[in-house]
């Protein structure tokens, strides 16, 4: 059997007064990733627009793909021969891949990549976005849906997608799991979190089945996904249960990641509440955030990684991130403006292209604008997140913090230079 000793978590500099932030680190088979870390996506084994070399050369230190996508296109078993996710798509560091749940789940409600996290007075289990047909169905036993890209149906269950993630062989993976809203009911969200927790029980048993089998490969962390929307008994439920469960041959998950739907407002108070009830000594994976506020919030309340899609996407539709805020690249002031997108940058955009030279690449509408615009907000992710981290192991938290975000919330207009 491959050896879970291959992957391992050691805490260093943690903060004071309590809280659960602290840096650290995680070995996998393909290299270590310093915590607290920021994962950039590439949901179809790339970031969009962007060279694998282009992401290492800015720091990244793991990268996540999506088991949905690549099931359907170009499937698993083409990745598996080629190597694994790594291989398939020239990174040699650590990957992650997701379980699939999210998309089977907002994909077939027709919400596309976001459920909104915003408080609803509405409640309902029959979730569909306006004007949208329901792709998905769920049973106690997995979910049916039709591909987004063809309409053909599709099934996946726990021992699905743990198939699907062993063949795409990232370093760590995620437990099947149900992705439910806000707007579903407090008994719908009940019932869901015993669905999530003998779903977990399966993969369980299905990786260790798998990881013998398998024996061949580097072994691969399997991670639990704590769900139970906005309610703090449910998500403090969802953390011992999974924690307590264990394979046939004794396996129990080697992380977790805190996931589902949340009012913003409420991440840093739901991730303390998931951190009070997790073992120290396993890594917390935050699912699908990147916005500075929401990065040292979770920091600070215990996350140690991260992943979200938004610095590419936004990036893609002419936002840019720089420490004063956002701002759309393509409106006319830029038409002119012959300095980088921020001076104190070092990535290889800021280096070499103005603002006026983007504006131009947007307004022509050349694929180099989204090539130069992803990695200049990768870059900036990145960094910050570095930033924290030193921040941590240097004592000095606190005055980052209220400085960074100070700056962030002060001037969300565009630079006037």
């Amino acid at each position: 059997m491959s050896e879970p000793s291959s992957f391992s978590f050691r805490v260093g500099a943690r903060l004071s007064g309590g809280r659960h932030g602290r840096a650290g680190v995680i070995a996998t088979p393909h290299g270590e990733i310093a915590t607290p870390a920021f994962v950039p996506v590439g949901t179809k084994a790339t970031v969009k627009s962007v060279l694998p070399e282009t992401m290492r050369e800015m720091g990244a230190q793991a990268l996540l793909a999506n088991a949905y996508h690549l099931y359907l296109q170009p499937g698993a078993d083409i990745v598996d021969e080629a190597g694994g996710l790594g291989a398939f798509m020239n990174w040699a560091g650590p990957t992650f891949t997701d379980s699939g749940g999210f998309q089977v789940m907002s994909l077939g409600v027709g919400f596309k990549k976001v459920l909104a996290m915003e408080a609803v007075d509405v409640r309902s289990d029959q979730v569909i976005a306006a004007g949208k047909e329901r792709l998905a169905t769920v049973d106690d036993d997995g979910v049916t849906f039709r591909s987004h890209l063809d309409g053909s149906r599709h099934r996946f269950t726990p021992e699905v997608s743990m198939g699907i993630q062993h063949q795409l062989g990232a370093d760590i993976m995620f437990a099947f799991d149900e992705l439910t809203t806000l707007m579903n009911t407090r008994g719908y969200q009940e019932e869901s979190l015993e669905r999530t927790r003998r779903w977990a029980q399966r993969c369980l048993d299905e990786h260790e089945r798998l990881t013998a089998a398998r024996a061949h490969r580097p072994y691969q962390a399997l991670f639990g996904v704590i769900q139970g929307a906005q309610y703090e008994d449910l998500r403090r439920k969802a953390c011992r249960d999974l924690e307590q469960l264990r394979g046939a041959a004794g396996t129990g998950f080697d992380g977790y990641g805190i996931g589902g739907a949340l009012e913003k407002h409420n991440l840093g108070t739901i991730v303390g509440w998931c951190c009070d009830e997790l073992p120290e000594h396993k890594p917390r994976h935050m699912l699908g955030i990147s916005e500075p506020e929401d990065i040292f919030v979770a920091v600070e309340n215990g996350a140690d990684t991260f992943d979200c899609v938004n610095p590419s996407r936004v990036a893609r539709n002419a936002a840019i991130y720089v420490d004063e805020g956002r701002f759309n690249i393509n409106t006319s002031r830029f038409r002119r403006d012959f300095t980088p997108i921020d001076e104190n940058c070092d990535c290889y955009t800021c280096a070499n292209y103005t603002r006026a030279y983007l504006h131009h690449l947007f307004k022509a509408k050349e694929m180099l604008s989204a090539t130069l615009c992803t990695i200049h907000n990768e870059r900036y992710t990145i960094r910050l997140v570095d930033r924290i981290r030193e921040s941590i192991e240097g004592g000095y938290f606190d005055e980052f913090k209220a400085e960074a975000l100070g700056r962030w919330q002060g001037r969300i207009k565009a630079p006037t230079s």
